[in-house]
């Protein structure tokens, strides 16, 4: 099986400076860009699965979307503000990339605006026509992404390994993150485990504050496990930590 993180053909990684491996920034983004992938090739689906006229169902798969859209425009914030320049300044021979990332997280954000309108109205009429153009908005937003995460991962995060520190990356994963609400952290972490491999969940987890640790292992894998329950009925619930 082929690793969804591999370049292809025709693609061209940014030169790598020269110097030690200062963090482990292609690691952690592979963990978390598989969420996103997971997330959004889900997305399509779940506003099928509402019947015209089940605002509750809108309701609660448009408030889960929503807070994907919120965390993924926050991801990119945090990367276009505290990563990006300091790529661009302390290897200025990745100007060319940086600058084809900066305009693929233009292209996410002009998505994202787009749909939030979209999913606001579905979310309280629950109407076939905007159902329909939401899910098809959720189809084109994954087919940027599934470009952009992959080529972020093999084309500039190698770069990145050499020029930032764990220190600033870790500053820019934790971005905004007080914008989001700590019950849809804790339930995201959950997601984030689940879509990663047993290994990868392993270090992921090690990563995360200890207070963190300790409310996902209390509340944060009922809350887990109960969503994905109720987003996909019947399907059997992916094993986490």
């Amino acid at each position: 099986m082929t690793d969804f993180f591999t370049m292809q053909p025709g693609e061209t990684a940014a030169p790598v400076p020269p110097g030690p491996v200062l963090c482990t920034g292609s690691a952690s983004m592979r963990r978390i860009h598989r969420v996103f992938l997971w997330a959004y090739d889900e997305a399509p689906g779940l506003v099928r699965s509402a019947a015209p006229g089940d605002t509750s169902r809108a309701a609660y798969v448009g408030e889960v979307l929503g807070n994907f859209d919120k965390l993924l425009h926050i991801h990119h914030e945090g990367e276009d503000e505290l990563m990006y320049p300091q790529l661009k300044e302390r290897a200025p021979a990745c100007a060319l990339h940086v600058g084809q990332m900066l305009e693929q997280h233009r292209q996410v954000t002009q998505r994202l605006e787009d749909i939030e309108p979209i999913r606001l109205r579905w979310m309280e009429t629950a109407d076939a026509e905007s159902g329909n153009e939401l899910a098809e908005r959720y189809e084109d937003l994954s087919s940027v992404l599934n470009e952009h995460l992959r080529r972020e991962v093999t084309e500039v995060m190698p770069a990145v390994d050499r020029v930032m520190t764990q220190e600033e990356l870790k500053a820019a994963a934790e971005h905004g993150s007080s914008q989001v609400s700590n019950k849809f952290l804790v339930g995201y972490l959950g997601m984030v485990l689940a879509t990663n491999p047993p290994a990868d969940r392993k270090e992921l987890f090690k990563e995360i504050p200890a207070p963190v640790r300790l409310a996902y292992r209390l509340i944060g894998r009922r809350m887990y496990r109960k969503q994905y329950a109720t987003l996909f009925p019947g399907r059997p619930i992916p094993e986490t930590l």
